[in-house]
């Protein structure tokens, strides 16, 4: 097997596992065994199971952000709109079956600060995620975009929270509500 198929074997493996079971409850070798790699591959790859983590949560990353952009693409070009299909996406994403919170909020809850490569994953996406709203934001007609940016972050994150936890079924249409007062506050 190519070092590229089996890390991405490890990598789905992970992902599956960890984001259902947890980071602590998961170890190595289940992760090799759903995988169907060696342990010496799976350690050539990654030489621990930090890295491996960091690992899964840097791809999830990358395909959670292309689904957020898809979905706010797919809204046109208003930028209100934009930053309100947000929200939509949270919606959609929350009501999926397998939904169980922020795979890194998760990561952090069990992990924290233990683990300096896990939790620059975590800072990574959250940074990239607040960045692309800020970008979404600069596009609204609005003096302050970062301070709107900023708003929306919390809402979204708040969201994110609130619906794993299961307090509130409609937590991104609340958050969506909330949002559009900020984007009517906020325009210029």
């Amino acid at each position: 097997m190519e070092l590229a198929e089996a890390s991405d074997r490890l990598l789905v493996a992970a992902e599956r596992l960890y984001y259902t079971r947890g980071i602590a409850a998961v170890g190595i070798d289940d992760v090799r065994a759903e995988a169907g790699v060696s342990m010496r591959r799976l350690y050539q790859l990654y030489p621990s199971k930090e890295h491996l983590v960091a690992a899964y949560l840097d791809a999830r990353d990358v395909r959670w952000r292309g689904r957020v952009a898809a979905h706010v693409d797919a809204a046109g070009d208003d930028p209100g709109e934009r930053l309100l299909a947000v929200f939509d996406w949270l919606g959609l994403w929350f009501a999926e079956d397998d939904f169980r919170g922020c795979a890194f909020i998760n990561a952090f809850g069990e992990i924290g600060g233990d683990s300096p490569l896990i939790l620059a994953a975590v800072r990574r996406h959250k940074d990239l995620f607040r960045d692309y709203l800020v970008d979404l934001a600069r596009a609204f007609p609005t003096d302050a975009p970062e301070v709107l940016a900023a708003g929306i972050t919390l809402l979204a994150e708040g969201a994110m929270t609130v619906a794993a936890i299961g307090t509130d079924p409609d937590a991104a249409a609340h958050a969506k509500a909330t949002a559009h007062v900020l984007l009517d506050a906020a325009r210029r």
